[in-house]
């Protein structure tokens, strides 16, 4: 069953708000934010752990996290500081192994199976340099594939590790909550224990039949996900064909007005990834997608240069309409990338 794969995930703890903390020192034990603050859909990118006890975290409205916590500090966001620190922290990585995965400027997945030295040995070394280098905490998991690594990463945060050898993978899916599994936000998680299952030990006694009609193509994934399965190999960096944002509600979506609110938030994260990680890259089209709460899903697009949020809030109402009388669990919101290398189309004036 087990590969004899050993891969780590590494995040970084609070990345953004770390950094200015440390550019920082009198901020140092107090909450702190990095974001928008100067207008009403100003958002929280991410909040130290002193902010995260009121209640703040990253995709907050700024105005919100100020009402619950009225002392934080809220900075701009430094595109380049981060990106320079990345790829310190990258080339540390590279140290190690070649096979490394992205998945953001704070947080990527490594393949050290060649390594003789034990998995959480080398993610030691690995958070030790990083903050040797950089001053700044990172937290692991080390598993024997994608998904076991970065349920991990999350047990033992700030600044810590956790591992799971093959041999313990069958007692610790037994026990893992099912909202630990990709994909299983509220409502569905709400869904699950209705049906009698809490744990994914409780998930293993569905056959892949029934979690199908019940869930469709998830309910696949479900019944591999809750035994701790998973395949994917460690992909390093290839040229991004496209990059989404994408949200699932705790409560389903029932109205437009809502849904747009929920496009405007999405829609600025979105921006600060392609100025963070893609940076140049030339836009060809814009799409939105929808989920439904039947988990059907549905995807409107455009031809576009750039982002601009009448064309977005057009491609959701787009979408919008085919939902008949289902409810939406999810938004994503991206564009479609010309590919590297492809010429420049020329503009004639008419």
């Amino acid at each position: 069953m087990w590969t004899g794969r050993t891969i780590i995930h590494v995040d970084m703890d609070c990345f953004y708000a770390a950094i200015e903390v440390r550019e920082h020192p009198h901020l140092r034990g107090l909450p702190v934010a990095v974001g928008g603050r100067s207008s009403r859909r100003g958002v929280l990118t991410t909040a130290n752990y002193e902010a995260r006890k009121f209640g703040c975290r990253s995709a907050m409205p700024t105005f919100k996290a100020l009402r619950l916590c009225p002392q934080l500090t809220v900075l701009p966001v430094r595109f380049e500081l981060y990106r320079c620190e990345s790829q310190r922290i990258r080339e540390i990585f590279e140290g190690f192994t070649g096979l490394i995965e992205p998945l953001s400027l704070d947080e990527a997945y490594l393949d050290v199976s060649h390594l003789r030295s034990g998995g959480a040995s080398v993610a030691a070394e690995i958070r030790a340099r990083i903050f040797e280098e950089t001053r700044l905490t990172a937290s692991a998991g080390i598993g024997p594939n994608k998904f076991l690594a970065k349920v991990a990463s999350d047990l033992n945060k700030p600044n810590g590790q956790f591992e799971i050898v093959p041999d313990e993978v069958d007692s610790f899916m037994t026990a893992l909550p099912i909202s630990k599994i990709w994909g299983v936000g509220k409502r569905t998680a709400e869904r699950l224990q209705a049906l009698g299952a809490r744990t994914c030990g409780d998930l293993q006694r569905w056959g892949i039949t029934t979690l199908t009609r019940e869930f469709g193509k998830f309910g696949v994934e479900l019944y591999h996900l809750c035994r701790g399965r998973d395949d994917r190999l460690v992909t390093p960096d290839r040229e991004r064909k496209s990059v989404s944002n994408e949200r699932t509600f705790a409560e389903d979506l029932e109205e437009l007005g809502e849904a747009l609110e929920k496009l405007d938030v999405i829609l600025e994260e979105l921006a600060v990834d392609l100025q963070l990680r893609h940076g140049g890259r030339r836009i060809a089209k814009s799409f939105v997608k929808l989920k439904f709460s039947d988990f059907q899903t549905t995807t409107a697009e455009c031809a576009a240069r750039a982002l601009e949020p009448g064309a977005y809030a057009a491609l959701l109402e787009e979408a919008w309409a085919r939902r008949g009388r289902r409810t939406v669990r999810l938004i994503g919101a991206g564009v479609r990338f010309v590919p590297m290398g492809a010429p420049e189309q020329l503009e004639f004036p008419v």
